[in-house]
C-alpha cells in the first residue's frame, strides 16, 4: 500500500476542514471575539499543520488503487471527525470527550442529533463551526469519492452499483470534472438561494446562513433550542420545507431541470414514487393528529404534518412540533420515512427511496413468477432493465441495514433505555436523520444517553453515511494479494 497516496489525500481533507475553522474564527471576530475565538484558532492551526505536512513533504503519487482509495475515504471521514471535535473539547461547557466526538460525528455525517441541552448558550463562532461540519459532510458525501478516485473508473462503477440507482448513473454521464462542477454548482446554488430566501422571510443573516448549511446538507443542526419552531413563521417554514425537499432530490436531475429547463425530472418513476409516498404520508399524519386532538385546526394539522414528514424523509430532522407525543400511527409513518429517506445522488442518508422502489419491483416480479414460472420478467426502473446482480445487491443491502439497526437497538436497550428510545435512536442514527421519538424527540437531545451508547450510535452514523460497504470492503480488499 502506498502511504504517500493515502497521506496526501487525507491532508487535502484536513486542509479543507481547517479553512472552515478559520471562517469560524472570522465569525468570532465579527461578534467581538467571543469565547470560541481561541478554541477555533488553535484547532484551525493544528488541523492545518496536520494537513499541510504530507502535502509539503510527501511526493505526489501518479495513481491510486482500490485499497488505497477505500482507505482514504474511511480515514478522511474518521480523521475529519477527530479533528472536528477539537473546537468543542477546547471550548468546554457540555462538551466532554465523548460528547464532543458525538457532536462532531453527528455534524459531519449530517445526522443532526445533538447532546446539547442549550444550543443557544454556544458562542457564534462555535455555532458557525457546528453548522459548517454539516456543509463539509454534505458536499463530501456526494463528490469526495470522485475527487480522490478520478482514475479508478472500474472501482467507481462498482461503488456506483452499491450506491445504486441506474437513475443516478443515467444523469451523471459526464466526465469526472464535469460531474464535480455540476454537483458543486447545485449544492452551492441551493445554499445561496435559501440564504437569500430566509433573509427575505425575516431571519437574520447569521441564522439564515447556518440554517441553509443544515438544510441543503440535510443535517438539522439549528442555532435555536426549539429549531424552526422558534420563529413561529409560516414563510420560514415553507422555505425550509421547499429546500429540504430539493436537498433530497437527485442533484443531476436538478441541474438538468434548471440549466436545460427539462421537465424529465418528473417523468422518472423513482421521483414520482418518492413524491407520492410523501403525499400519502402527509395525508395520513394530517388526519391522524387532527382527529386525535393533537392540533386545533385542519390548517395546523396540514402545516405540522407536512413539515415533519418532509424533515424525516429528507433526513434533515428540523422540527416545528414535538412529534414524539403524536399518536402511534403518525409515529410509525415518520419511522417509515426515517428508514426510506430520499433519493440517491443527493445529500440524504437512509436506505434511499431508490432501493425501496427496486425492492418493491423485485417483490412484484417474484409474485408474478409464482404464477408464470417460465416467464422472463426483468426488474425495470423506467426504461432501464436492471442487472440481476444489482437487484440482489439492493435486497442484500436492505437486509444488512435492518440487521445493524436491530443489533444496535438490542445493545442500547441493555443500557437501561426503553425500547422506543433505543429503536428510534438506532433508526435515526443509521439513517442520519437525527431526532427520534420518546426522550430523543425533535425538541430533545441525546445528552442523557450512557457514554457507550453515544459511542455505538456515532459508529452507526458513520456506517450509515458510508453506506456500510466502504467499511466492509476494506477488510475484504486487504486480504487480496
Amino acid at each position: 500500500m502506498n502511504i504517500s497516496v493515502i497521506s496526501r489525500n487525507i491532508g487535502i481533507a484536513l486542509v479543507f476542514n481547517a479553512f472552515f475553522m478559520f471562517l469560524g474564527v472570522a465569525v468570532s471576530v465579527i461578534y467581538d471575539f467571543d469565547s470560541s475565538f481561541s478554541p477555533l484558532f488553535l484547532s484551525a492551526v493544528i488541523t492545518l499543520t496536520a494537513g499541510l505536512f504530507p502535502l509539503i513533504f510527501v511526493n505526489k503519487p501518479d495513481n491510486i488503487n482500490i485499497r488505497e482509495g477505500l482507505t482514504i475515504i474511511v480515514l478522511s471521514w474518521v480523521l475529519s471527525c477527530l479533528f472536528g471535535m477539537l473546537p468543542y473539547v477546547l471550548w468546554g461547557g457540555e462538551f466532554s470527550l465523548i460528547n464532543a466526538w458525538y457532536e462532531s460525528v453527528s455534524g459531519y455525517t449530517t445526522t443532526g442529533a445533538t447532546i446539547l441541552t442549550d444550543v443557544e448558550a454556544l458562542p457564534k463562532g462555535l455555532l458557525f463551526w457546528r453548522s459548517s461540519t454539516h456543509f463539509i459532510g454534505g458536499i463530501g458525501v456526494v463528490i469526495f469519492m470522485l475527487l480522490i478516485l478520478p482514475t479508478v473508473s472500474t472501482f467507481r462503477m462498482r461503488l456506483s452499483k452499491m450506491e445504486i440507482s441506474s437513475l443516478s448513473k443515467e444523469n451523471y454521464r459526464f466526465r469526472t470534472k464535469q460531474t464535480i462542477v455540476i454537483i458543486g454548482t447545485v449544492y452551492l446554488g441551493l445554499n445561496l438561494l435559501e440564504t437569500v430566501s430566509l433573509l427575505i422571510a425575516g431571519m437574520d443573516l447569521f441564522d439564515a446562513v447556518n440554517h441553509s448549511f443544515s438544510t441543503i446538507a440535510t443535517g438539522g443542526f439549528s442555532t435555536r433550542n426549539e429549531s424552526i419552531l422558534f420563529y413561529h413563521s409560516f414563510p420560514i417554514e415553507l422555505i425550509v420545507m421547499i429546500f429540504m425537499l430539493l436537498g433530497g432530490l437527485h442533484f443531476g436531475l436538478l441541474y438538468s431541470f434548471v440549466i436545460g429547463k427539462s421537465m424529465k425530472i418528473f417523468k422518472y418513476p423513482i421521483i414520482r414514487f418518492y413524491l407520492a409516498t410523501l403525499l400519502i404520508g402527509i395525508i395520513i399524519v394530517t388526519f391522524n393528529i387532527k382527529l386525535s386532538g393533537n392540533v386545533d385546526s385542519w390548517w395546523m394539522a396540514l402545516r405540522e404534518s407536512s413539515f415533519q414528514v418532509i424533515a424525516c424523509a429528507s433526513t434533515t430532522g428540523f422540527a416545528t412540533a414535538d412529534s414524539s407525543v403524536w399518536p402511534t400511527l403518525s409515529i410509525l409513518v415518520l419511522i417509515y420515512f426515517s428508514l426510506q429517506c430520499a433519493c440517491s445522488g443527493s445529500t440524504t442518508g437512509g436506505l434511499k427511496v431508490d432501493r425501496i422502489y427496486i425492492f418493491c419491483q423485485s417483490f412484484i416480479r417474484q409474485l408474478k413468477k409464482q404464477v408464470h414460472p417460465n416467464a422472463v420478467l426483468p426488474v425495470r426502473v423506467g426504461n432501464h432493465t436492471l442487472d440481476p446482480d444489482m437487484v440482489e445487491a439492493v435486497n442484500l443491502f436492505i437486509v444488512v441495514y435492518m440487521a445493524i439497526i436491530f443489533i444496535v437497538t438490542v445493545l442500547i436497550s441493555t443500557m437501561g433505555l426503553d425500547m422506543l428510545d433505543s429503536f428510534s435512536a438506532s433508526v435515526s442514527s443509521m439513517g442520519n436523520v437525527g431526532p427520534g421519538f420518546g426522550s430523543v424527540g425533535p425538541l430533545e437531545n441525546y445528552n442523557h444517553f450512557p457514554v457507550m451508547a453515544k459511542f455505538i450510535l456515532s459508529v452507526e452514523m458513520l456506517l450509515g453515511r458510508l453506506e456500510i460497504y466502504s467499511f466492509l470492503l476494506i477488510f475484504v480488499l486487504f486480504k487480496w494479494k
